[in-house]
């Protein structure tokens, strides 16, 4: 039930927010050079390799690190990219992963291919038997503030309690801090 409701979801997603990503895509592509999508490798079920769409919110010098291991995030910022960020804009492409398969709405959110000390954390816990989700339980308590350990025992905690109607708490969950930009730390 879980794929089918996220295969929905996406598409109708895509569908409705077919002109805004647009202009989205557009914005990007306007006010920084380079594509105005940027397709991260990122750590997937299984550990698995899959390509994840995100809009552009860095500039296409920026190294490929997770962006708190930058020495100063804030110069490799596109113009656009703070506010992006903030409201969680740059995300929008993930229903694309969603309506494929390799991501889900809700679940552990996807370690880029580097972060190897997420990675092994979340193989002990058992947590890459589950596909990655746009949003999480790790995101809506706490988002880019929690130190690896705590994400992880919130993923674990999700694996353990996993069930539609914890899906759905945590989607209906996640429109607050988004709203909020809380817990963004960039």
């Amino acid at each position: 039930m879980k794929r089918a409701f996220d295969f929905l979801a996406a598409a109708v997603g895509l569908v409705v927010l077919a002109v805004p990503l647009a202009v989205l895509w557009l914005l990007v592509r306007l006010t920084s050079p380079g594509p105005g999508l940027y397709w991260s490798q990122r750590v997937g079920r299984g550990s698995a390799l899959f390509p994840m769409p995100k809009f552009r919110t860095m500039r296409i010098d920026t190294p490929e690190v997770a962006t708190h291991l930058l020495a100063d995030p804030d110069r490799w910022l596109t113009p656009i990219g703070p506010l992006m960020r903030k409201l969680s804009l740059d995300e929008l492409p993930q229903l694309w992963s969603v309506l494929i398969g390799h991501m889900s709405l809700v679940g552990p959110r996807p370690a880029l291919f580097n972060q190897d000390d997420l990675i092994a954390a979340r193989q002990a816990a058992g947590v890459d038997a589950l596909r990655p989700g746009v949003t999480g339980w790790a995101q809506i308590n706490g988002r880019d503030e929690l130190a690896i350990p705590d994400k992880v025992a919130l993923d674990a905690e999700y694996l353990r309690r996993r069930s539609f109607l914890f899906d759905l708490r945590i989607l209906v969950s996640t429109v607050v801090p988004v709203l909020t930009a809380k817990g963004v730390t960039r």
